[in-house]
Order: structure tokens, then sequence, then C-alpha cells
């Protein structure tokens, strides 16, 4: 019993695999599930199996990639030992990580996706997680005696907007020097200002 499980488990994750290239290849509206199947080498009725419909096995990848991206930028905020670098990590890594995976940046883009509900919901949670990332990095930093901040949840979503705001831009720069330079740029911006002191 225990191992029909598994042999389930990794015939859906194969699946899942070959949809998410299929999905980054032609993006959700001109993939179709027997692309899917072809690409997993199964038969169209093995697919409906395991998925009852191509938003469903949409849904998956993206939620698979999120939990990657958010993998990845929970584990380079955590391998820095400062606030400032545990920042600099957060950006880099969420700017290359997008870069990586097509399917989660379309689904957070694409405004033809906005009409179905899993996709509004896997943007609350995702943008949930980025600004309570932010949060705690603020406040390690406050602890510490190295940012004053007068309102924490207001410069956490305004540090969040800006990253996103300019993802788009920087997906688009294929050199990734060029890429960080302009970050930390950014960061010298937030860690010390405008203002002459």
């Amino acid at each position: 019993m225990e191992q029909a499980n598994t042999v389930e488990i990794d015939v859906r994750q194969s699946i899942i695999e070959a949809a998410r290239e299929i999905f980054a290849r032609y993006g959700f509206r001109k993939a179709t599930m027997d692309e899917i199947a072809r690409a997993a080498r199964k038969g169209k009725s093995s697919l409906y199996h395991y998925f009852k419909s191509k938003e469903e096995v949409f849904q998956e990848v993206i939620e698979d990639e999120a939990a990657e991206v958010k993998t990845e930028i929970s584990r380079a905020v955590a391998a820095e030992k400062n606030p400032q670098a545990k920042f600099r990590a957060y950006v880099i890594t969420r700017m290359t990580a997008f870069n990586r995976v097509a399917n989660l940046f379309s689904a957070f883009k694409d405004e033809y996706l906005e009409s179905y509900s899993f996709i509004e919901q896997l943007r609350q949670s995702y943008n949930r997680y980025e600004i309570e990332t932010i949060t705690s990095i603020l406040q390690e930093g406050i602890e510490q005696k190295i940012f004053v901040v007068k309102d924490l949840e207001l410069t956490a979503y305004t540090i969040f907007i800006a990253a996103k705001g300019l993802e788009y831009s920087w997906a688009l720069e294929p050199d990734l020097k060029k890429v960080e330079t302009n970050i930390d740029k950014m960061l010298d911006i937030l860690f010390y200002g405008l203002v002459r002191k």
C-alpha cells in the first residue's frame, strides 16, 4: 500500500515537472493538457486521473514554485549575520528566483489569470510571507539599534512595494552584476536616506 502511494506521488510530481516546462514555454493560455501529457510521457486520461483540469495542474506548478522561492529566500536571509546583509540577500535572492521561475512570475503579472481565485489566494499568501520576512529583518535591526523605524508595518509594506515595482525591469536585465549594483544603490537609499544628517 505504501509503495502504491509512493508511485502515485512520483507520477503526480513527474506530471507537475513536465507541466512546469510546458507552461513556461507556452504560457497558461496556450498550453494544453495534450502537450502536458506528451511532455510527461503519459496518456491524457492519466493526467485526468491526477488532475481535474489544466487550472489545477497550473495551481500545483505555481504553488511548487512559490514554495521553492520562499525556501531560497529564507535560506539566504538566515545565512547572513547582520540586518543590512539580510536585506541585500532578500532582494537579490528574490530577483534571481523570480527570473528563474517563469510560471510564478507570470501568475503574479498576467491580468488574464486574475479571474482565477487560486491565483489571488496565492498572491495574498506570498505577499504576506514577503512582508513578514521584511518585518523580521527590520525588527532585528531595531533590536540591534541599527535601524530607526517609526512605523514598522508601513516601512515593511513600503520596502515590499518598492521591490515589487522594480522586479519587472530587473527581470528584463540580462546582466546580473548590473542588477546587483542597482540593488546596492537602492539599499543605500534605504539605509542612509536622502536627507543630509
